[in-house]
């Protein structure tokens, strides 16, 4: 019997070190990971860091991933990748990192546990997420706000300088 598939986006961000092989690192292990499959990987791009300002510029990405795992299970691969490629992690909450992982979207699911909420909660509220997603995952629907996130980085734009600028 074949085992169920799951689609799901993933935000993909670093500040420190080789930003760009950080990244494809990260790639790389999720795709090597046998319960991962990554079927996109949007453009990468220099974004200016939110929350916590003073702090060098990040480079993110999205990824589109076929899984077997469930939420949960996703996390905690996530977080095993996180912790092999950064053994310090961050220091602290919206602090630099050599790699950020974020689960975006899982399925059409909405979900919530003291350590996972999907879709992402802030999501909408950040370039730096929905630019990158647009290249792969634009028309998906936000299954709360019922929007792409084409729509939501439309009108986020209007609203905030945030600087998302596409590396070649």
């Amino acid at each position: 019997m074949m085992e169920q598939l799951f689609t799901a986006y993933l935000s993909i961000g670093s500040n420190k070190g080789d930003k760009r092989e950080n990244l494809n690192q990260a790639i790389d292990c999720l795709d090597h990971h046998k319960q991962i499959r990554v079927t996109g990987v949007s453009s990468f791009y220099r974004t200016q860091p939110q929350n916590f300002e003073d702090q060098d510029w990040f480079v993110n990405a999205a990824l589109k991933v076929e899984t077997s795992a469930d939420p949960g299970q996703l996390l905690n691969i996530l977080k095993q990748v996180e912790t092999s490629l950064d053994r310090e992690g961050k220091a602290f909450r919206f602090g630099p990192r050599i790699i950020d992982l974020d689960i975006i979207f899982f399925q059409d699911m909405v979900f919530k546990t003291d350590t996972l909420e999907i879709p992402h909660p802030r999501m909408q509220e950040r370039c730096f997420v929905l630019r990158p997603m647009c290249d792969i995952g634009g028309e998906a629907i936000h299954p709360v706000l019922k929007k792409t996130p084409r729509q939501l980085l439309k009108r986020i734009e209007k609203q905030t300088s945030q600087e998302v600028i596409l590396l070649d």
